[in-house]
């Protein structure tokens, strides 16, 4: 999993409430377990006029010009500024797979769901929680000027804005730890590895049989 400190990027103001796992990456997408490839049908059944199906090249298709990730201002965003109760519905990894692949490393919105938030944590992506007066004043600060960055750095759990304001936000210690060092859950065992091997060799030992082919 690539680290995450410091980010500098175009923020893009998605103004929905409840938009669910299905909405960010439609259900025929999920046939594939590989993480990457997923970006181009983010938000499908939105950017697009038609329907999407795997394997099918978006080049070409029909776009829904008047959806926000297809306005060029916002071309190359890799924060996604959201409402109320983002990621929410079924509990597919797909979803920040998806975003991930798009460019999103920062999503920021009053509230998500649960097995959401703990997904983008896990894949590289960091949810920022901040109140709904904050985020409303970010959105229209995004929707009113061009090319609006935000600074995101998760060392000092701060972003700043191009007006030179400074917003907090928390984030838990550990989490935290693992996206600083960019560990998921397979490199956060393999810290262990040492450990792991030692028990394996004296198991052998006392239960060889375990171990026959």
């Amino acid at each position: 999993m690539e680290a995450f400190k410091t980010l500098d990027a175009i923020a893009v103001p998605l103004d929905r409430a409840n938009v669910d796992t299905d909405a960010i990456i439609p259900k025929q997408f999920l046939k594939s377990i590989k993480r990457s490839g997923f970006g181009p049908n983010l938000f499908d059944e939105w950017r697009y006029l038609d329907r999407g199906e795997p394997g099918q090249s978006c080049e070409g298709r029909p776009i829904n010009a008047e959806f926000i990730l297809n306005q060029p201002r916002y071309a190359g965003a890799q924060v996604l500024l959201a409402r109320d109760n983002f990621g929410c519905g079924s509990s597919r990894e797909h979803a920040p797979w998806a975003l991930l692949d798009f460019g999103f490393r920062v999503v920021i919105a009053p509230s998500f769901a649960d097995i959401f938030f703990n997904n983008c944590f896990k894949n590289g992506i960091l949810p920022i929680v901040l109140d709904a007066a904050t985020v409303d004043t970010l959105f229209m600060s995004c929707e009113q000027n061009e090319g609006y960055r935000l600074t995101v750095d998760l060392d000092t759990k701060t972003i700043s804005t191009p007006t030179g304001e400074t917003i907090s936000f928390d984030v838990d210690p550990f989490r935290r730890h693992c996206l600083l060092n960019g560990l998921d859950d397979i490199a956060l065992t393999l810290q262990n590895l040492g450990e792991i091997e030692g028990f394996e060799a004296k198991r052998r030992q006392s239960e060889p049989w375990a171990f026959l082919d």
